[in-house]
């Protein structure tokens, strides 16, 4: 029986520090045996952010512990391993670092293939973790640094169709949530608080609504939301912000996504559209829900990662090394850390360039 490929993924984009080893079954399907993330909430909370040195510094001191609890987990020994995925970007380039350095370090100590891997690529496949998922389909990523529509064609084969001229959905729901008052991190518990008001209670703009095909904008809304916030004076005023906001957001990726519909469509023949939701705002169930309704009504499958596999993790990097582990899509050892990195290597990465509204 031919052995099974036994793949190690590190990742270290941002505030996780996170590694997994995956393997497939006979079927051919991906099977996660470990998947370890270890979040730096309690470092960055005084701060309501990441700050950039000290994420770093919590992933030098960390990658060496969880990477050996990955391993152990997974039932196996380091020696079995056929190759090492690390997140090569986007991403903050001294965190990215780390991660990237030690994935090097365990694949030439070892003579085992290295594999750089895109962050947006392991976000765009990490359905296929909990899924039978073929290509093509299209992506709607939506994470705290990006928003952006895809047509993904095949593995390295990215059309974007639309993307935010400004800011990211998880961003502005971050900038809500401390506009409120919510600890950091406090994006995900807009939805908690979102439960508790009367979404009607204000009127917030929807920027580009009617305009600009699928792509979208978030600063206005953000603008609009920190104006609200400075005249707030009760806990339920907080609540009814929270709802306004997400429904709000709702609204926006509603629309925008039906339009990214008929976009697919024009440009893939295929008698099964999918509808892929990925990123850490994936995990928001409303969102979920809202989306899920409008596949309904266009008679497209939605297809979301399981939501521990939302936010930033390693099985999504090492999904994306089984998948080039398989083609012999190998990284040379000096490959570097990439800060910026779109899928579509086309598309103009500079904020609103390119964008005819």
């Amino acid at each position: 029986m031919k052995k099974k490929p036994l793949i190690l993924g590190i990742e270290t984009s941002c505030d996780e520090t996170a590694a997994s080893v995956i393997t497939e079954n006979e079927q051919g399907f991906p099977v996660i045996l470990s998947n370890i993330v270890s979040s730096q909430i309690d470092v960055h909370k005084e701060f309501g952010g990441v700050v950039p040195e000290l994420a770093a510094r919590s992933h030098i001191e960390k990658i060496d512990l969880i990477t050996k609890k990955a391993i152990d987990d997974s039932g196996i020994k380091i020696e079995d391993l056929d190759a090492v995925a690390s997140t090569a970007g986007p991403g903050l380039i001294v965190c990215l670092s780390v991660g990237l350095s030690f994935g090097k370090a365990i694949a030439s100590s070892m003579n085992k293939p290295f594999i750089a891997v895109n962050h947006l690529e392991g976000h765009a496949l990490s359905p296929k973790l909990n899924s039978n998922l073929n290509y093509p389909y299209l992506l709607l990523l939506i994470s705290g640094g990006h928003t952006q529509f895809l047509n993904v064609k095949n593995l390295g084969d990215y059309k974007r169709l639309g993307t935010t001229i400004d800011d990211a959905v998880g961003e502005a729901f971050d900038k809500t949530a401390k506009l409120i008052g919510i600890e950091f991190p406090g994006g995900p518990q807009i939805e908690n608080y979102a439960k508790k008001g009367n979404h009607e209670k204000y009127k917030l703009p929807k920027p580009i609504f009617h305009k600009g095909g699928c792509n979208l904008s978030f600063a206005g809304l953000k603008t609009a939301v920190l104006k609200i916030s400075k005249q707030i004076k009760t806990e339920q005023e907080k609540y009814d912000l929270a709802a306004s906001f997400q429904k709000t957001v709702e609204e926006i990726l509603y629309k925008k996504s039906k339009i990214a519909f008929e976009e697919f469509k024009k440009n893939n023949n295929t008698n099964h559209n999918k509808f892929v939701v990925a990123g850490g705002v994936a995990a928001n169930k409303n969102i979920r829900k809202v989306l899920e309704k409008l596949c309904h009504e266009e008679k497209f499958e939605a297809i979301f990662p399981a939501t521990s596999l939302c936010g930033d993790n390693a099985a999504m990097i090492a999904m994306v090394g089984l998948e080039k582990f398989k083609l012999n899509q190998f990284s040379n050892l000096d490959y570097p850390a990439k800060p910026r990195w779109p899928l579509d290597k086309d598309a103009q990465y500079l904020k609103g360039a390119g964008v005819k509204l």
